[in-house]
């Protein structure tokens, strides 16, 4: 007589934890918040930001200077702290194997490249808008003892300018992300985000004295995202009409994301 053993059966059991977009962020915020790396480049970038345009409008004692130029301009060099941060959130998960366990908890790779982007942007831009606002109050005590002042009244010459600034931030940060997804080597990613934001404008700035048989090349470089940022930030007499500079930034951003998720979809982690 054979006796058959009971048929098991399956029992699924709901924990309640099920995995959302919202969770994903929140994943991705605690990697991003507890790198040593992301508070030491905020913390360099506030010196820089604060004490560059202390400087600059220490400096400038000239008719007609606007006090939120100080303020803004130090972007051109903290805009590669903030590219390599988001190089490095990416391509630091990948030195350390992290990817793996990231991707095994999140299969959906479109939605770990969104949930890493929407940290990283949100997270420079509200620490940015923090930054340049002190930079601002700073540059606000230095230029009162000559009678000077930025025109808090109009927020076209105020506000929108240290706004603009944050979110340049977020682009140079997503430009970073996109090129560690795409190249996986940290060295390879800050090599190639330093180039486009920083080395490409000053190679292009050689042209100047070329003729005008290189004047294309310096129209194109126009669109570069720094210089695309700054015909945003100051639209007075900017190379870039002001919904121009901000569809070029938009383009970046977006051509950068889209390739990133193209590699990151098809290639082994």
């Amino acid at each position: 007589m054979t006796v058959q053993a009971p048929a098991r059966t399956r029992q699924h059991v709901d924990t309640g934890h099920r995995l959302t977009f919202v969770r994903a962020i929140r994943g991705e915020w605690i990697k991003l918040s507890t790198l040593r790396s992301t508070w030491w480049s905020i913390g360099i970038a506030a010196v820089l930001t604060v004490g560059i345009a202390v400087l600059i409008a220490q400096a400038i004692d000239l008719p007609g200077f606007d006090p939120i130029q100080a303020v803004v301009m130090p972007i051109q060099f903290t805009m590669l702290l903030a590219g390599i941060l988001g190089a490095i959130s990416v391509t630091g998960e990948y030195s350390t194997g992290m990817i793996r366990s990231t991707l095994a908890a999140n299969p959906k790779r479109g939605s770990v490249l969104a949930a890493k982007a929407v940290v990283i942007a949100v997270f420079l831009f509200v620490s940015s808008l923090v930054i340049f606002s002190a930079a601002a109050v700073a540059v606000s005590a230095v230029v009162a003892s000559r009678d000077q002042s930025i025109d808090w009244s109009d927020p076209a010459a105020s506000l929108l300018p240290i706004v603009v600034s944050s979110l340049a931030m977020s682009v140079f940060a997503l430009i970073g992300v996109a090129f560690g997804f795409i190249l996986r080597s940290g060295a390879g990613a800050i090599a190639a985000t330093v180039g486009l934001l920083f080395v490409l404008p000053i190679v292009a700035s050689f042209f100047t004295i070329a003729g005008d048989a290189w004047t294309w090349l310096l129209e194109t470089a126009n669109y570069l995202p720094v210089a695309a940022a700054q015909s945003a930030i100051l639209p007075e007499g900017a190379a870039l009409e002001g919904p121009v500079a901000y569809f070029t930034l938009a383009g970046w951003v977006a051509a950068g994301i889209l390739a990133a998720w193209g590699v990151l979809r098809t290639r082994d982690a």
